[in-house]
């Protein structure tokens, strides 16, 4: 089962306390499954097609629980969900007025619920180990608006794009997601996605750091390589025996512990100096060679050993 499933099947289960909160939720499932509330009753009553069987299961349990009309709700399948036939006119009127009325949003309880029943209808959540994204698809720009604000509210910037004449309300940064279902109260799907964002970020920063002390030993075994091959060449010259002590004491030490990083070499000079310091007279080695044209001496000598 996807993570989205996982977050689907906690939040079909959950059940607000409050009618107002039921009303709200209810309103949501109804709207952005694609259904409408507010179209003609046939003679068998108004139909609600809805885009699966979850949501017309939760929708059927939410209206026996505000309306109470049990007996008046029929539930069907069909091909790509389930229809839900609700039939006398004092239980379709009573129907219409909560689930369009203004007030459904006024309490943030309320929009908890709203949100919860928009991502049940047409949201979706993808696997943290995978990616960060959380998107609810709505059919018009003015419900996309809607979630735009309640999320708003709860201090949760999402944006929304449009994708095949629908406008999808997403989020992408994972800390946002976790708001989005704390909002949504999906707490078990909170502490799975939280445990698996901690676990992959610890890693990603892991990998980093590994990387970066690759490069680094990588760098450091490169500039050894090129110390010693200068070492080499300057101490076969004969100018080398008048160099000052300190760069052929640091230049004896870097060929006897080629391994060793600056501040170890510092610390076995006598006295002992700094990683600046070691720096300088490796680096002065190198200025040596190169001003004495150490390089053709060097061919120079190779050629007369042949």
């Amino acid at each position: 089962m996807s993570f989205a499933k996982d977050v689907k099947e906690e939040l079909f289960k959950h059940i607000g306390l409050s009618r107002h909160c039921q009303l709200a939720e209810l309103s949501a499932l109804i709207t952005y499954s694609g259904a409408d509330i507010s179209k003609e009753a046939g003679d068998e009553g108004l139909v609600l097609d809805l885009e699966n069987a979850g949501v017309a299961g939760k929708c059927f349990t939410l209206l026996v629980k505000t309306f109470n009309i049990f007996r008046n709700v029929d539930e069907k399948q069909c091909l790509n969900g389930t229809s839900l036939t609700i039939s006398g006119q004092e239980e379709i009127r009573m129907l219409r007025q909560a689930l369009l009325s203004d007030v459904l949003l006024q309490k943030s309880c309320c929009m908890r619920a709203y949100l919860r029943g928009a991502f049940l209808a047409s949201g979706s959540v993808s696997d943290p180990e995978k990616s960060y994204h959380f998107e609810i698809v709505c059919r018009n720009k003015e419900r996309a608006e809607v979630l735009k604000d309640i999320l708003k509210h709860f201090d949760i910037n999402a944006k929304d794009i449009i994708r095949k004449d629908h406008n999808v309300v997403y989020i992408k940064e994972g800390a946002l997601i976790v708001e989005a279902l704390n909002v949504m109260e999906a707490h078990v799907a909170l502490m799975d996605y939280e445990n698996s964002r901690i676990l992959k970020e610890m890693r990603n920063s892991l990998n980093r750091r590994v990387n970066c002390e690759t490069a680094n030993i990588g760098k450091t075994v490169t500039a050894s390589v090129k110390q010693t091959e200068d070492i080499r060449t300057v101490m076969g010259m004969p100018e080398y025996k008048s160099l000052p002590y300190g760069i052929r004491q640091i230049a004896e030490l870097r060929l006897q512990y080629p391994d060793a990083s600056l501040k170890e070499l510092g610390q076995m000079c006598d006295p002992p100096v700094g990683k600046s310091g070691v720096n300088h007279r490796l680096r002065k080695i190198g200025e040596i060679r190169q001003h004495l044209g150490g390089e053709h001496y060097e061919e120079k000598r190779n050629h007369h050993s042949a």
